[in-house]
């Protein structure tokens, strides 16, 4: 469905160690070629040395498919073992079983398959992944293998690939003579954010995507860069989910609002960065399998709390009207532009005119007439200085006060082009203020998913307005 989606042939972001997705960055590439001379040289024992999700493993069977012709190969992944389970799984990938538990009969049938090998002209590779989970006496032992060799040459070459657990095992005193034989170390870097923009390139480019349009958006490939910290495993994970999330959301391109959302989904906050995990859900909520489905059983189940809450919430709303005398509309003229005045007093107008709660025949003005008139109201020539714009003498200057004040900007700066960028300093005061102005639907057509992502987003960070406010999304949405 996702594939079909975004016209892929297949699927960019599997998690098997596939050659044809190996991209190969200059760390990868020159590890590649590293190990590759290393082999053809007879070096004997060599190491590379990752953190895990690097990509050890694809570049590991790359380099196999590029010494078949000249080498045999073996790859041994089932490292939490004794040194003769060891060397019994070694003589099985070589085709031969072992005979009892004796270490020196294997011994000598290991000896037998490597002369074999050299009288065709082939070298044995063996290589071990995740090495670092071997036991000591299993390293140790694997530097025995090494003395399998001919006055010319070593009849067997190992290649140790690990976590960087590998490199603090290997320094321990008692395997000195096992790491004074490694003659190689290759290792391999997280991606640049350059890298990994090429990295998602590489991998659409072999699923067969087009490039007629980008299928993420520049700030969207940032935030993948940096939350992934440029790890391909966490990149695949980030990329797949966005792709599920998208396909889901009929959105293209992904955009850093689904990269967003996938983030909140997704725990990126290992020490390392390098762990992946989904969050566990609540016990008392069924399990969401994609982001997609998590996305929509939070607003599913803010419904029915927005909808108990909408009518209490109006009604203080507008009890507070009622009970607060209007102040001198110049206090706020001379503090304000026309510009920001007029968008702040169209927001606030459209807001409560779309409540149903809130009564249409009576208004603010309306309203302070049956309570007493506060000594310093202002007088209707005051309150003709106010900017033009529809809706103005609806709405009292201390709501506008208080709407700026809760959302912690000022009514010069209630302009979306100041607000987004605000936004991108962290400003949850912003992200509210945005949310209303989109709800309004006045300065700016209405969006009620951004302004949803807004809020949430706010919410997160503890805005109190924010969780307020999202109390009534759903009834001003619908």
């Amino acid at each position: 469905m996702v594939s079909d989606y975004y016209d892929l042939a297949d699927q960019p972001f599997g998690v098997t160690p596939d050659t044809r997705y190996l991209y190969l960055s200059p760390t990868h590439r020159e590890a590649l070629a590293s190990l590759l001379y290393g082999v053809q040289s007879g070096r004997g024992f060599m190491s590379i040395i990752a953190k895990p999700g690097m990509g050890k493993t694809t570049l590991l069977f790359q380099l196999l498919q590029q010494l078949e012709d000249s080498a045999r190969t073996v790859f041994l992944f089932q490292t939490l073992c004794g040194p003769v389970d060891l060397l019994r799984s070694l003589l099985h990938d070589l085709g031969t079983e072992a005979q009892g538990h004796d270490l020196r009969e294997m011994h000598s049938q290991l000896n037998e398959c490597l002369l074999t090998e050299s009288r065709r002209g082939k070298r044995l590779l063996v290589v071990i992944d995740e090495a670092q989970s071997l036991p000591d006496s299993t390293l140790e032992h694997l530097r025995m293998l090494s003395n399998f060799e001919t006055p010319r040459e070593k009849l067997m070459q190992i290649i140790l690939a690990g976590q960087p657990q590998l490199a603090e095992k290997l320094a321990l005193p008692n395997l000195v003579q096992l790491r004074q034989r490694i003659s190689m170390v290759a290792r391999l870097d997280p991606f640049t954010l350059q890298e990994t923009n090429l990295y998602v390139g590489h991998r659409l480019l072999v699923a067969g995507y087009d490039f007629r349009a980008p299928l993420f958006t520049p700030r969207a490939g940032a935030m993948i860069a940096e939350h992934s910290e440029g790890i391909p495993r966490n990149i695949n994970n980030i990329c797949f989910n966005a792709l599920s999330l998208g396909c889901a959301l009929k959105r293209k391109p992904i955009d850093e609002e689904i990269i967003r959302e996938v983030l909140d989904d997704l725990d990126l906050g290992s020490e390392n960065g390098m762990e992946m995990t989904i969050r566990e859900p609540m016990k008392s909520a069924p399990k969401a399998s994609t982001p997609a489905a998590s996305a929509g059983m939070r607003t599913h189940g803010r419904v029915w709390l927005s909808r108990c809450a909408t009518a209490a919430m109006l009604f203080l709303m507008l009890m507070w009207l009622l009970g607060v005398g209007q102040r001198d509309t110049k206090v706020l003229a001379s503090q304000t532009s026309p510009a920001a005045a007029t968008n702040a007093t169209r927001s606030s107008s459209r807001i409560l005119s779309d409540s149903p709660s809130a009564p249409d025949s009576q208004s603010p003005h309306t309203a302070a007439k049956n309570s007493p008139a506060p000594k310093d109201l202002a007088s209707e020539t005051d309150r003709s200085k106010l900017p033009a714009g529809p809706h103005t003498a609806t709405r009292s200057p201390r709501y506008l006060e208080s709407y700026a004040r809760e959302t912690s900007i000022m009514n010069s700066e209630i302009d979306p082009a100041e607000l987004w960028k605000q936004v991108g300093n962290e400003s949850t005061g912003a992200e509210v203020a945005l949310a209303n102005l989109y709800l309004a639907g006045v300065v700016v057509p209405q969006n009620c998913q951004q302004a949803q992502v807004l809020l949430l987003a706010a919410s997160k960070k503890g805005n109190k307005g924010a969780e307020s406010l999202l109390a009534t999304y759903g009834k001003r949405c619908q």
